[in-house]
C-alpha cells in the first residue's frame, strides 16, 4: 500500500508554510483556509483521494505526522536552555529539509544548517558545476527567511552595487539613491547571497571588509572618514560561492583577511556513483545505460585532469552531465551531445594526441549500434510529450 502523504502546518509571519516530513514544500497546493485552520488547530493534513480520483486534504491528528517524522534527539539526560534544545533538533533533523537533487553528504548539509542558524558567514568553495550554487540556494529554501541575491562575478561597479549611486535632477538636484544590497543588509534574519565571490573586484571585497567582520557588521556608504555608516540587521546572514584555484584563469587569489571571516564548507567532486544517481533522479526517462555513460565519462575526465600523466587538464563538471543527459532526454544521441557540450571544452591542437581526441576516443566506447536511438524505455515512452 503506498504511503499517504501527511503534512505539517507552519507558521512564518503572515504565511501558513505546509511541509511533509522529508522537507518538501507542499503550500501552494493547500487552500490558505485550509493551512490556516490545520495550524489554528493544531492538527496535521492527510492527502486523500476521493471517488471521482481528485486529490483533497483532511485534517488528521498531529501524532500521524509524526509517526513519519524523523525522531527528535532525547535531551532529557542533558540539561540546556529550551532555546538551545530547539536548535539542536532543528540542526540534527535538518536532513529532512536537503532536497532530493542536491548530492551533498549529510555531514556537510548539517555543518552548513548548523553554520547558518548560528549566524556564520558561509564561503561555499569547490570546482565549477559542482553543485555550489544550489547547495546555497537550498540552504535559504529551508530557512524560510527573507533573502537577496548578488552576482558577484558580473559586477562591473562594486560601489554601485553594494553602495548605491549619486544621480542628478534638475529639480532635485545632487542626490544619492541606496542600493539593493544596503536595504538587503538592513533587512533583520535576511539570508544574502554573494554568488562568485572569488570572480569579484578587489574593491568590492574590500567594501565587504567591515560589513562580514563580526566586531564591526556595518556598511560605510562613504570612505571618507566620519561618514554616515549602515549597521547590518540582527539575525543577517551571507552565504559565499566561489572557485578556488590555479585552474580558474578569471577568478582572484581571494585576501587572505575577507577569507578569515568565513566558515567555509567545501562542496565534494561526485564519484560516478553519485553522479548517475542524480542524473537518474532529474532525469528518469533515459535509459540506465546512457545516463551510466554520462557519469562514468565525466568521471574519468576528471580522474585524468589530476593525474601528473593525465591526457586532460580539465574534468567534466556536473553542470556539463546534466546539460549532456539533458540533450538526450530531447532526443540527442549519445554522440550528437558529446559534440555539442562536452567536445568545446577541450583544446583540439595536437592532432592525435590533443586532448578532444582522447574525449572523442573516451566517448566512443560507450557508443553501441542503436543504444543513442533508444532514448526512452519502452514502457515510459507514451508518458513523455
Amino acid at each position: 500500500m503506498e504511503k499517504s502523504l501527511i503534512v505539517k502546518v507552519e507558521k512564518s509571519g503572515n504565511r501558513f508554510n505546509a511541509w511533509d516530513a522529508d522537507g518538501n514544500k507542499h503550500t501552494s497546493s493547500i487552500s490558505i483556509s485550509a493551512r490556516k485552520r490545520a495550524f489554528e488547530k493544531g492538527m496535521a493534513l492527510e492527502q486523500r483521494v476521493n471517488k471521482s480520483g481528485k486529490n483533497y486534504w483532511w485534517v488528521v491528528p498531529m501524532s500521524e505526522f509524526e509517526k513519519t517524522s524523523a525522531p527528535t534527539i532525547d535531551l532529557s539526560s542533558v540539561e540546556v536552555p529550551s532555546d538551545h534544545a530547539e536548535i539542536l533538533n532543528f540542526i540534527h533533523s535538518s536532513y529532512t529539509l536537503k532536497p532530493k537533487g542536491l548530492v551533498m553528504s549529510e555531514l556537510k548539509w548539517k555543518y552548513l544548517i548548523r553554520s547558518a542558524v548560528r549566524g556564520k558567514n558561509i564561503l561555499m568553495t569547490g570546482p565549477a558545476g559542482c553543485g555550489k550554487t544550489m547547495a546555497a540556494k537550498s540552504l535559504v529554501n529551508s530557512l524560510d527567511r527573507p533573502d537577496f541575491y548578488f552576482n558577484m562575478g558580473s559586477t562591473q561597479d562594486p560601489r554601485a552595487t553594494l553602495v548605491g549611486n549619486v544621480h542628478f535632477d534638475k529639480k532635485k538636484g545632487t542626490y544619492f539613491s541606496e542600493s539593493l544590497f544596503v536595504k538587503a543588509i538592513q533587512t533583520p534574519n535576511a539570508v544574502i547571497l554573494l554568488d562568485e565571490l572569488s570572480r569579484a573586484h578587489p574593491d568590492a571585497w574590500n567594501i565587504l571588509m567591515t560589513v562580514l567582520d563580526a566586531g564591526q557588521r556595518y556598511l560605510r556608504l562613504d570612505e571618507a572618514s566620519g561618514q554616515e555608516t549602515i549597521p547590518v540587521a540582527e539575525g543577517v546572514t551571507f552565504v559565499a560561492t566561489a572557485n578556488i584555484g590555479n585552474e580558474y584563469t578569471s577568478t582572484r587569489v581571494m585576501d587572505k583577511a575577507l577569507m578569515d571571516r568565513f566558515t567555509i564548507v567545501e562542496m565534494d567532486v561526485l564519484s560516478d556513483e553519485e553522479e548517475f544517481g542524480l542524473l537518474s533522479y532529474m532525469f528518469p526517462h533515459v535509459e540506465p545505460d546512457l545516463l551510466k555513460a554520462v557519469s562514468e565519462i565525466s568521471h574519468t575526465t576528471r580522474m585524468e585532469s589530476k593525474s601528473d600523466t593525465g591526457k586532460v587538464t580539465t574534468g567534466v563538471s556536473t553542470r556539463t552531465s546534466v546539460e549532456m543527459t539533458g540533450l538526450l532526454y530531447d532526443g540527442f544521441g549519445l554522440d550528437e551531445a558529446a559534440e555539442v557540450s562536452i567536445y568545446p571544452q577541450f583544446a583540439d591542437d595536437g592532432g592525435m594526441d590533443s586532448e578532444r581526441t582522447f574525449v572523442k576516443q573516451l566517448v566512443q566506447k560507450y557508443i553501441s549500434d542503436g543504444s543513442s536511438d533508444d532514448l526512452f524505455n519502452e514502457e515510459d515512452t507514451d508518458s513523455v510529450s
